[in-house]
């Protein structure tokens, strides 16, 4: 009886371990409090404008790298609300559009549409951040489930955008994408390659 206690102990603490750490020290636990002392201020109308490209990998459940791609995005404003298209190819030669629908409030909290999201994306700007969270369909091609998407986009000094999401079902991390996104023409317009560049620096 008392081992059967023991092993019961355990696993409620392990539980209670495992909530703690998804609660307050995981990627999921971020919130906009944390970044609103930091700069520079991300403004989507600017920062999030225009026509941009992106450049990622995909995570597996595995850690692994699944998947490869790169985006082109094309943004445009009026006023507060904003269009989003996006065209990503993936290194096994497939493709995928979206078109995101996207609404800014004067206290930075951000609504965003799409197609193969159920209800609707929310989020908030703070400091140099953008958290987004909503439900995200995949295609029937993989399987057509709901995941549960956790979206933050961190601007850089220069300009440039760090994108890291993570996508879960259950509760259970099932995928998680890093990216970059920069405005078209910028790394060009520094008259050399910035590949080469930053290794002389």
């Amino acid at each position: 009886m008392q081992e059967i206690l023991l092993v019961a102990l355990g696993a409620a603490l392990m539980a209670l371990l495992f909530w703690f750490r998804h609660r307050y020290a995981s990627f999921a636990a971020q919130a906009p409090g944390d970044y609103c002392a930091g700069g520079p201020e991300f403004d989507p109308r600017r920062h999030l404008n225009g026509a941009m490209t992106c450049d990622g990998v995909t995570y597996g459940p595995t850690g692994r790298v699944v998947s490869r791609f790169t985006a082109d995005f094309d943004i445009a404003w009026t006023g507060d609300t904003g269009i989003m298209r996006e065209h990503f190819r993936y290194d096994d030669g497939s493709s995928r559009d979206r078109e995101w629908h996207l609404t800014l409030m004067p206290d930075g909290r951000i609504e965003a549409r799409a197609d193969d999201v159920p209800g609707l994306g929310r989020g908030m700007v703070s400091g140099p951040t953008l958290g987004l969270r909503y439900r995200l369909r995949l295609p029937e091609s993989s399987g057509g489930h709901v995941l549960d998407a956790v979206d933050w986009m961190y601007l850089t000094p220069d300009g440039t955008i760090m994108n890291r999401s993570q996508f879960r079902k259950f509760g259970i991390t099932v995928a998680e994408l890093v990216a970059t996104m920069r405005p078209v023409g910028r790394a060009e317009a520094r008259g050399a390659d910035p590949i080469l560049e930053t290794a002389a620096e």
